[in-house]
Order: structure tokens, then C-alpha cells, then sequence
């Protein structure tokens, strides 16, 4: 008995061969596996991006103390004067026609938008690729530090009594308003500042996600 033959097999096309040894497939598409296959996911996962957002945002908000001082040691000082009337005593400002009270909100705006800028361009360098997390905690971190800021500030000036304080000074003697921050949307500076720097950082030098399918259509050797 003889053994049955088996019929050999017909040889590749040369086009198939090349097809399959080609990193594309048919028309010029690329063979990429789905991310859930050979693929990793770009950048981190959820987890890693929100602790990194909370971190930012603490770290940002922290910033705040420095900007509460610079502004307390910074800001123009409102003079008043004390004066007794009718044995009551009566404060008014010094110099009615005087802008001090703008150029304390004009010192806490400037300095909060520089604080912004700063807070944008180490985020943006610590974490380039940056994220919508991210992004938030930035804003987030930068109100609230303008707010830390501006109650700081505000606790380091001179007291809100300011009867006592011109009792304590003497009838005439010209002493500091309280320090106070008269337009409250300056607290918007830093957030603001920030977010629009950060975003221009991120069109100009952010990294570019690689296309997924080649430019131009591909052609198959030898079909």
C-alpha cells in the first residue's frame, strides 16, 4: 500500500508576500493594533493624572502666602486722621482726592498675574504634556491661592478698628487704613493669567500626538 499524497502547497502570489511583510495593510492602511492590544496608552492613566492635578493645586495655592506678603509689604498705605466732634470720635481719610485705594488693588492685581505666569510656566515645564486635570488644578490652585493671599494680607495690616487706632494715635495724628482689596474680581488675576499662559505654552511647545496612519497612500511592490 502506498501512503497517501498530500497536495503541496500553491506558492504565495509575490504581491501577498510583500503585503504581509509590510508593515501596512491593503490601500495603503496601517496594521496598528487597537491600544488594548500591543499598544500602551499615551501618557498616564486617570489615577496618576488626578493625583498629579491635586498636588499641582495644593502646590499652587501654597504660593499664596508669598503672594500675601509681598502685597501686604507692597501696596500704598490710606491715610486717615482721627478727630473728636461732639466728644465722638470721627475718622476720615486724610487725602480725599487721593488714589492709594486703587493702587492697593492695582498691587495685588499685578502681583497675582505675575504669580500666574510663574505658576503657568513651572507647571507647563514639571508636566508638559499637561491635561485637562491638570489644567483645573492650575486654575483651582491659583484662586485659591489669591484668596489665602488676600485674607493673609489683610490679617498682617493694620487692624479693622480703626477708632481704636486713632484713639491710639492721638487727635490730628495720621495713621494706615486697613488693608483691604476694594475690586474683589483682582482674586480672578492669577487664575486667569495662568490659565492663558499655560495654554499657549501648550499650542507653541506641547509634545504632538504621532498620526496614526501614514501621509500618503502606499503602494504594494510587485502589485
Amino acid at each position: 500500500m502506498s501512503a497517501p499524497l498530500t497536495p503541496p502547497t500553491p506558492p504565495t502570489p509575490p504581491h501577498e508576500q510583500a503585503a504581509a511583510s509590510s508593515p501596512y495593510g491593503w490601500n495603503g492602511h496601517a496594521a496598528y493594533p487597537r491600544q488594548d492590544g500591543w499598544y500602551e496608552k499615551d501618557g498616564p492613566g486617570m489615577k496618576t493624572e488626578l493625583r498629579e492635578a491635586a498636588v499641582t493645586a495644593v502646590a499652587v495655592a501654597a504660593l499664596g502666602v508669598l503672594l500675601g506678603v509681598l502685597w501686604w509689604w507692597l501696596a500704598p498705605r490710606v491715610p486717615l486722621v482721627g478727630e473728636v466732634l461732639d466728644g465722638n470720635w470721627v475718622v476720615y481719610l486724610k487725602d480725599s482726592e487721593g488714589e492709594q485705594g486703587i493702587g492697593v488693588d492695582g498691587t495685588f492685581s499685578l502681583l497675582a498675574l505675575a504669580f500666574g505666569a510663574v505658576s503657568a510656566v513651572v507647571v507647563f515645564l514639571v508636566r508638559r504634556r499637561g491635561g485637562v486635570p491638570l489644567v483645573v488644578a492650575l486654575a483651582v490652585g491659583g484662586l485659591l491661592g489669591s484668596v489665602l493671599a488676600w485674607r493673609l494680607g489683610v490679617w498682617l495690616g493694620p487692624g479693622s478698628d480703626v477708632v481704636a487706632q486713632a484713639r491710639s494715635a492721638g487727635k490730628g495724628v495720621t495713621f494706615d487704613a486697613p488693608l483691604k482689596l476694594g475690586a474683589k474680581g483682582a482674586l480672578l488675576a492669577w487664575p486667569f493669567g495662568a490659565l492663558v499662559l499655560h495654554l499657549g505654552l501648550t499650542a507653541l511647545f506641547g509634545p504632538r500626538d504621532p498620526e496614526p496612519f501614514p501621509a500618503g497612500p502606499y503602494e504594494i511592490p510587485g502589485a
